[in-house]
């Protein structure tokens, strides 16, 4: 029996295992695709304290590396829900079934994709679902975002602190983000809003060169030359497999406050898979620490 059963290996999950093994517990990760998460994807990391500049694979790399070296286990298979018997929580994957004395969710959430031709060809070569992550890339280009709820605005807003120019593409003709913000971006010259559309298709070889939106109404293409292009359509979190064990909020995540603890005894959830306001990779980290703290004080207090 594990005493820390991590679901997840993005950087919450593998910041939970080197905290957990720091405090002497034995941690296993369980991971169902590729260990690192969103970041991975990401060609530079500059936003994190201590870290000039990094490729996001390099850094997802280290930290694996760093958790391996201090002893935690991994599995690579998936996990389809948590049984809970008297004091053990047990982790059934697709596999097998892991008897842990805590389980640390940390599943991530997925950023919704646009859903068009290529656009996995283009996330870190034009795409970015970050803006605040990736928006000084583009200092001085032409971009565009495309959302309407308060996400999608604020990233225009930063955006349009570094950017020539910001497109705001929405598929309606009035935003579900706050009217503040749609004021805020009004006002600004170089920001020009793109209603009643929808992105059709993309352009460029091996980087993004433009975007093809098509008005819903006219069913008139117009071709933006922009360089970035930011998706800020929201997220999609997996955690319905965990619902009968921990409360979930209306969008699906784990009910879970700045402790890092759930509805249900011993277990926690950390990163972009709980409720939070701000979800970036020091975030992330801090989630990992004090999710891992937390399960070790738990099993130093009621587990024999």
């Amino acid at each position: 029996m594990y005493d820390i059963g991590i679901i997840g290996g993005g950087t919450a999950g593998m910041t939970a295992a080197i905290y957990g093994l720091r405090a002497g517990k034995s941690v296993v990760i369980i991971e169902g695709e590729s260990f690192g998460g969103q970041i991975v994807f990401s060609p530079h990391v500059e936003n994190y304290p201590g870290i000039s500049k990094m490729s996001g694979n390099e850094f997802a790399t280290n930290l694996l590396d760093q958790a391996m070296n201090f002893g935690a286990e991994t599995m690579f298979t998936n996990v389809e829900r948590i049984r809970v018997e008297d004091d053990k929580k047990i982790i059934v994957t697709e596999d097998e079934e892991v008897e842990c004395k805590t389980v640390i969710l940390a599943t991530g959430a997925r950023h919704r994709p646009l859903g068009v031709a290529r656009e996995a060809d283009f996330i870190g070569a034009g795409i970015s679902y970050c803006a605040t992550c990736d928006g000084a890339f583009f200092k001085g280009m032409d971009t565009a975002v495309v959302g309407g709820g308060n996400t999608a605005l604020q990233d225009a807003i930063f955006l349009s602190s570094y950017c020539a120019h910001v497109y705001i593409i929405h598929r309606r003709d009035e935003f579900r983000g706050e009217e503040h913000l749609v004021k805020t971006l009004k006002a600004k010259e170089n920001v020009s809003f793109v209603l009643d559309s929808v992105v059709e298709s993309l352009e460029g070889s091996d980087l993004l060169e433009g975007v093809v939106v098509r008005n819903k109404k006219t069913n008139e293409t117009t071709k933006l030359k922009v360089e970035g292009l930011f998706v800020a359509i929201g997220q999609a979190p997996k955690n319905d497999r965990f619902a009968e064990v921990v409360k979930l909020d209306a969008g699906g995540y784990v009910l879970a406050s700045e402790d890092c603890m759930t509805s249900a005894n011993g277990i926690f959830a950390a990163g972009d898979c709980r409720t939070k306001e701000v979800r970036q990779l020091t975030t992330a980290a801090a989630d990992g620490a004090v999710a891992a703290l937390a399960a070790s004080q738990y099993i130093d207090r009621f587990c024999k």
